[in-house]
């Protein structure tokens, strides 16, 4: 076995709650061993997923869970695949999805090819591509109180059902429009099929360089899905005297409240998220696929059609 060879490392996240991911991981791990290659998993992944004992097992260093690794390894849904963006962020790893959950739009493979997964992870046999992500800071009266970043959306929404958020839309430092509304998304084209997607959004190919902002039942004549350039900063500002509270989400995982008067500011991240593809499939091939789109009486070019 060469040195590069037991050198290499895959940073495995799995899904926190299926029963069966001790034994996919286990699967995984035995697969890497194969190849003298090690799995890292976070410390108390180990024992829930009771791989303690196994050869090819390397405990990840808490502050930077992907460091030293080639490649982040994703058991689960798109939910385990926000998580794993979240561990690797700022290490530049890319990530491949195993789907496990019903979409997992996100995802680069599905359960039944695991095996053959792991093989061309071990070959290197994948190619890389860079998804736009977003950042955020919130102030309130010119202070910083709130810094994020998100590979779907950030989304404003209101706290409590019975109030709506008086809220303010701003487009590269001038106001747009006022709403009386549940919220607000701001998303990225990856997260156009996503939160934005089901509050109305449109699908925008994750090659498009653009950031989504989708209002959430608001109350207005002009109350319609945007689209700006990726060097656009939006913002958004909860209306000082409004009677509801709001909070801020990032990909529906960290949260924040906003007291009235805060703001909030979104722009493109300078460091995108990379993902590994296994496949070099049209964008329009996975949308058929994952939402099971009819296609029932297209000819296609060549195949009869006028042209």
């Amino acid at each position: 076995m060469s040195s590069e060879r037991s050198d290499r490392r895959v940073l495995i996240v799995s899904h926190p709650q299926r029963e069966d991911m001790p034994g996919l991981t286990r699967k995984v791990l035995d697969r890497l061993h194969v190849d003298g290659m090690r799995g890292v998993l976070l410390e108390a992944e180990v024992g829930r997923l009771e791989v303690g004992n196994h050869p090819a097992v390397q405990i990840a260093d808490p502050a930077a869970p992907a460091a030293g690794c080639e490649l982040i390894c994703v058991l689960g849904g798109d939910g385990t695949l926000l998580w794993a963006a979240e561990l690797g962020r700022g290490s530049g790893v890319p990530l491949l999805g195993v789907n496990l959950g019903h979409v997992g739009f996100l995802a680069e493979a599905e359960r039944e090819e695991l095996d053959a997964t792991v093989d061309r992870i071990a070959a290197r046999d994948y190619t890389v591509e860079e998804r736009l992500a977003l950042e955020v800071t919130g102030y309130v009266a010119g202070e910083v109180f709130f810094e994020d970043w998100a590979l779907n959306e950030i989304s404003v929404e209101k706290a409590a059902r019975e109030r709506m958020l008086e809220l303010t839309v701003e487009v590269d430092g001038r106001p747009l429009s006022t709403w009386g509304a549940d919220g607000v998304v701001i998303s990225t084209p990856t997260g156009s099929t996503a939160y934005a997607f089901s509050a109305g959004g449109p699908v925008v190919w994750p090659d498009v360089e653009a950031m989504l902002l989708v209002p959430l039942s608001a109350h207005a004549l002009f109350a319609r899905p945007l689209v700006v350039g990726p060097s656009s900063q939006l913002a958004v500002e909860i209306i000082p005297d409004t009677e509801g509270v709001g909070v801020v989400w990032a990909d529906g995982r960290r949260t924040q409240e906003l007291p009235p008067g805060a703001r909030l500011e979104v722009r493109t991240s300078p460091d995108p998220v990379r993902f590994a593809r296994l496949s070099s499939a049209p964008f329009t091939d996975r949308l058929v696929a994952k939402f099971d789109l009819s296609v029932h009486g297209w000819r296609g070019r060549g195949r009869g059609s006028a042209r």
